[in-house]
């Protein structure tokens, strides 16, 4: 976006756009989220950031009004394959806290001198401002809707001291802990034992579809799934810890149509409170919770009610077909007329508007994460070519024999098992082809002792690159890692049956080469597209079985 577009989009005060950049004020050296309901500053005052920590960099303090750091995060870092999108994905996840710039840069493949002047440029501050500043965000969100004590929400926010923290809340919000607190008070529900926070998105959220998709492939004793709640332990840096994600319908949050929103609210039990901000980065990647999804429903629609209309009897040819064969199917009709159909765009069919219609049913879909990277390339792996249920049982077996147990007052009572657990036991638990038990093994072999590496920062080529390398794993594994460990948005893995079924089921082309081709004008968003024809591939009355709507139960690698 330029300047222009952004200035357009804080006169409207349109709440999609929150969290995507920052507005900061000259005449009054603040700045703000794009709906700031405060007046609309001259464009003359105005300049743009890309985070909260570049504005304040420069001089600038938070907007006590709109507060710009409880927002959604940007969905460019999901987008953006660089550097400062991988950066900032781990620095949502406190590896600057933990390893230091010197770690994160390591991380990286960079110097840490190399990794300040990238950051500097592309994002206007380097990785401990960007740290600094999320600890800020942290820190505010701890005081607004929680009772720790002052002491508790400055370590839990990864703050190393009390005073730092003191000075770098006053700092950038002008305000002192204790006066920020006063302001905004109280939490909504708090479950004692756990420390309860909203957690902020863009509307539509297809709530549901989420929850769906989680309780087909929950694994007992680690998940458990409600038709509105998701809880599961996991281990965290600083200890083994679980957590609880409800999701409820607010009537006092309402969007431009008057439609009733929803409130996320996520219930957080730590071995160690400095882990909350780890915690929270990765329910939010659970959730898809960063995602745009008005822009990613946009392009849906538009490309698929396109498609639609260029293959209508007697529809007008888009300009570039005429007169050349580039991007025409077939071949000239040995008469040599040259028929509307015969000279179709390759993309256009008839499909699209059963398509269109399925993304107006369901806005907001989402593409459900991974809190842990290497979890879930074991579950992309002892998921080819069975169904989620038969997998979902294997690893329930890996989980009983190889996990951890897990003290919780009511909570799961098994931890994944790590990989070099994996590694031990996974031969004598597993059933199946003893290629893919092989795989495992091998796979688990080589994460225990660091010769793989798996991280949601990777760089997508070289992660694909990795897996690939592996025998066992092929491309429908390394794309399925990278929709749900990467959050990459532009993927459509065309060997897939389900998938392959939804297309077919929608009318749209369904081999793996012409489905790909037709799918070229749904990019950047065709991980999406992938949610919708897997979720055509199952009848609605089965919403709540193993093989959800949104389940690949029939997925089957190609390799």
């Amino acid at each position: 976006m330029d300047f222009e577009e952004r200035y357009r989009i804080i006169q409207s005060r349109d709440r999609r756009f929150d969290g995507q950049f920052i507005t900061a004020v000259r005449s009054t050296g603040i700045y703000c989220r794009p709906s700031c309901p405060a007046r609309t500053p001259k464009a003359a005052n105005v300049t743009f950031y890309e985070t909260s920590a570049a504005a304040h960099e420069a001089g600038y303090r938070a907007c006590k009004r709109c507060l710009p750091e409880a927002v959604p995060g940007t969905p460019a870092w999901n987008l953006r394959d660089d550097v400062a999108a991988r950066a900032m994905r781990l620095i949502a996840d406190g590896v600057v806290e933990r390893e230091g710039v010197e770690g994160l840069s390591a991380r990286l493949g960079y110097s840490a001198r190399h990794l300040n002047r990238v950051l500097g440029t592309e994002l206007g501050a380097g990785p401990l401002a960007l740290s600094r500043a999320h600890r800020a965000q942290t820190a505010r969100t701890l005081l607004t809707s929680t009772t720790l004590s002052m002491s508790d929400i400055a370590f839990a926010a990864g703050f190393s001291s009390i005073r730092q923290f003191n000075d770098t809340v006053a700092e950038v919000f002008q305000l002192t802990p204790t006066e920020i607190r006063a302001r905004q008070s109280g939490q909504h529900g708090a479950v004692p034992g756990a420390l309860t926070l909203a957690l902020p998105y863009r509307e539509p959220f297809d709530a549901a579809g989420v929850f769906a998709w989680l309780a087909a492939r929950a694994i007992p004793g680690i998940e458990a799934v409600g038709p509105d709640s998701y809880t599961r332990s996991l281990l965290l840096p600083g200890g083994p810890a679980w957590f609880t994600v409800r999701y409820a319908s607010d009537p006092a949050r309402r969007d431009r149509s008057r439609q009733a929103q929803g409130r996320l609210v996520l219930e957080a039990h730590l071995t160690a409170l400095g882990d909350l901000p780890v915690l929270v980065a990765r329910v939010r990647r659970l959730f898809d919770l960063d995602a745009d999804p008005v822009a990613v429903d946009e392009v849906l629609l538009a490309a698929a009610l396109a498609l639609q209309a260029s293959s209508a009897p007697g529809s007008a040819l888009p300009a570039s077909s005429a007169g050349g064969a580039s991007g025409l199917k077939g071949s000239a009709p040995d008469d040599g007329s040259t028929s509307a159909e015969h000279l179709r765009p390759a993309g256009a069919h008839a499909g699209g508007a059963a398509l269109a219609e399925q993304v107006r049913t369901v806005p907001g879909i989402r593409m459900p994460g991974a809190v842990d990277a290497h979890e879930m390339l074991f579950r992309a792996i002892l998921g080819q070519q069975i169904t989620v249920a038969a997998a979902r049982t294997l690893l329930r077996r890996l989980a009983v024999a190889a996990g951890t147990p897990l003290e919780s007052d009511g909570g799961p009572t098994l931890l994944f098992p790590t990989a070099a657990q994996i590694a031990e036991h996974a031969e004598g638990v597993l059933t199946g082809p003893r290629a893919k038990i092989a795989t495992v093994v091998r796979v688990a072999e080589a994460l225990a002792s660091g010769e793989l590496t798996l991280s949601h920062a990777d760089d997508s080529a070289e992660q694909r690159r990795r897996l690939i390398a592996l025998p066992g794993i092929g491309e429908w594994t390394a794309s399925y890692v990278a929709m749900r460990v990467l959050g990459n948005t532009d993927l459509l893995p065309t060997g897939d049956v389900a998938l392959r079924t939804g297309a077919r089921t929608l009318g749209l082309p369904h081999t793996p080469r012409t489905l790909a081709d037709w799918s070229a004008s749904f990019a950047p968003w065709r991980t999406y597209l992938s949610l919708h024809l897997w979720r055509a591939a199952s009848p609605p009355a089965r919403a709540a079985s193993d093989d959800s709507p949104t389940t690949a139960a029939l997925s089957k690698e190609n390799s």
